[in-house]
């Protein structure tokens, strides 16, 4: 399997507002940079939109470490409440439903295919790849056309 190395991060102007998502990908000596912009939308769904189109755009199983600064992401995989939430139906628990149940399916599905390990690093505090994902996600949020963020809800 290629060893790759995928590092996210989200953004938002607002919570909600607009927001965007920056990637960058690195594979050998290739490195690949991906980032898109969403009009009303929250830093949590950018950060985990970030991990699941960078997991979307690999073409063959690979080995990979996603480095985010993104406790909420590291943790819903790390600590297992994403397979949590779904194995009771996208709920919290008895009352609350999971947010973002549309995405955590998605990510989970896109890992599926690979062997994902995830790394935790401190946001803003020099991390070159960290730093240029901020920035793509910052310049993606701030386009004057953005996408709309369906926000697909699980039906129960």
């Amino acid at each position: 399997m290629k060893k790759i190395e995928i590092f996210t991060d989200g953004a938002c102007s607002g919570n909600p507002g607009p927001g965007g998502y920056g990637v960058v990908m690195k594979y050998e000596k290739h490195v690949k940079e991906l980032s898109d912009g969403y009009a009303e939308t929250t830093n949590n769904r950018m950060e985990l939109l970030g991990v699941i189109v960078a997991l979307e755009s690999l073409k063959e199983p690979c080995d990979v470490t996603v480095t985010t600064d993104s406790q909420y992401v590291v943790n819903g995989i790390e600590k297992g409440w994403a397979k949590k939430w779904k194995a009771m139906g996208w709920m919290r628990n008895k009352k609350e439903p999971a947010l973002n149940s549309d995405l955590w399916e998605r990510l989970l599905q896109a890992m599926a295919r690979h062997k994902v390990g995830f790394a935790w690093i401190r946001g803003h505090s020099g991390h070159a790849e960290n730093e240029r994902c901020d920035k793509l996600a910052t310049e993606a949020a701030a386009k004057p056309e953005l996408r709309k963020d369906e926000r697909v809800s699980v039906k129960f």
